[in-house]
């Protein structure tokens, strides 16, 4: 616990400060305590956000500098000007403080990279495969194929791909209890792969709880920060399962969407900070006021608009012929709305056989 008390200063180097003294002297899962007379601070977005990025839990209190157990850093009152050049270090960890040209954003986005799901059919649909620096969603009902999906990526994520893409390793969280390594090894054959490197390169966590699921993103953040650009792939087979069984009627609805957006909101950010596609399952539920208004498919994807807000690509799957299954983009910011079929094979995920 480190508590922080600030002199009164104007309300923006006040924030500024605070901001400063996080990236230069904090590390992840850290609690503090920041003593000020200036309110404004618990409403400072770019605090927020840096608070989140590190995982720390903040508290906030207007007690007496004299009560407090102060550590403050020397030498930050005698040049105003080290406020604003340290601001480089927020860019560091992929926080943005200010602006950018739409062309200085697409220079960043070409670190974007894609991983196949196996399907030739299934990868065109997606532009290229699941995207890194985004949240890619993938629902439907049982039996059509979103963790056999789930299974072929932690494969796929390991093989060299297109665009100087290397490969790299995987983190799964399990919150159904189906993932199989075995599975692992049948896909491994598909791609003429060594059984033993594949299993070594897939992270795996059962989640028993939505608030187990939660720390297990402290985790993860801090394996992504450890080992720098080797992980390429997180999954989350399926995000909503334990908060269907935690959060129950509607009296708890509220509380379980606000603790949904802020698992959300940490996971877009691993994302982009360190440059990984992260996928994520999601379950269907029976839509009663859809046979009221004649549609065709009286069901829908859990989790309510914020799950749909939060998810970059959003796509349906549902069940064909056989072993037949037809992904359509369902939300995406680029792709248009459009269907795929693939297969479920020995092998994983493949082209469906005309």
């Amino acid at each position: 616990m480190q508590t922080y008390s600030l002199q009164p200063l104007p309300a923006c180097l006040q924030h500024l400060l605070v901001i400063l003294n996080l990236s230069k002297n904090f590390k992840t899962n850290t609690a503090l305590i920041i003593c000020s007379q200036d309110t404004s601070l618990k409403s400072c977005s770019l605090l927020s956000t840096v608070l989140d990025q590190y995982f720390i839990a903040c508290s906030f209190t207007m007690k007496a500098m004299e009560d407090q157990v102060v550590q403050e850093e020397p030498g930050y009152q005698e040049d105003e000007e080290s406020f604003f050049q340290d601001i480089d270090l927020l860019q560091k960890h992929g926080i943005e403080p200010g602006f950018l040209t739409a062309f200085e954003y697409s220079e960043k986005r070409k670190m974007v990279f894609h991983i196949s799901t196996g399907s030739q059919e299934f990868d065109k649909l997606l532009g290229g495969g699941i995207e890194s620096m985004a949240i890619t969603e993938a629902f439907g009902e049982f039996r059509t194929g979103k963790t056999q999906l789930s299974h072929t990526l932690c494969v796929t994520a390991q093989l060299p791909g297109p665009n100087g893409y290397t490969g790299g390793k995987i983190i799964f969280i399990d919150t159904e209890n189906t993932f199989r390594p075995d599975r692992l090894r049948d896909i491994a054959d598909r791609f003429n792969v060594d059984h033993e490197a594949v299993l070594d390169n897939v992270l795996y966590a059962r989640a028993y709880t939505s608030e187990h699921q939660m720390e297990l993103l402290d985790y993860v953040a801090a394996k992504f920060h450890e080992e720098a650009g080797i992980f390429k792939l997180l999954i989350i087979d399926s995000i909503m399962a334990l908060f269907r069984v935690d959060f129950s009627g509607r009296g708890e609805l509220a509380e379980r969407q606000q603790k949904l957006a802020q698992m959300l909101s940490r996971l877009q950010k691993i994302s982009e900070e360190y440059n990984v596609a992260v996928f994520v399952t999601n379950q269907m539920t029976a839509d009663p006021g859809a046979t009221m208004t004649f549609q065709a498919d009286p069901k829908k994807p859990i989790g309510g608009h914020i799950l749909a807000h939060a998810s970059t690509t959003r796509i349906s799957l549902r069940k064909g012929r056989g072993e037949l299954r037809i992904a359509k983009i369902y939300d995406s910011p680029e792709m248009p709305e459009n269907e795929a079929t693939f297969a479920i094979t020995t092998g994983g995920i493949g082209d469906a056989k005309e």
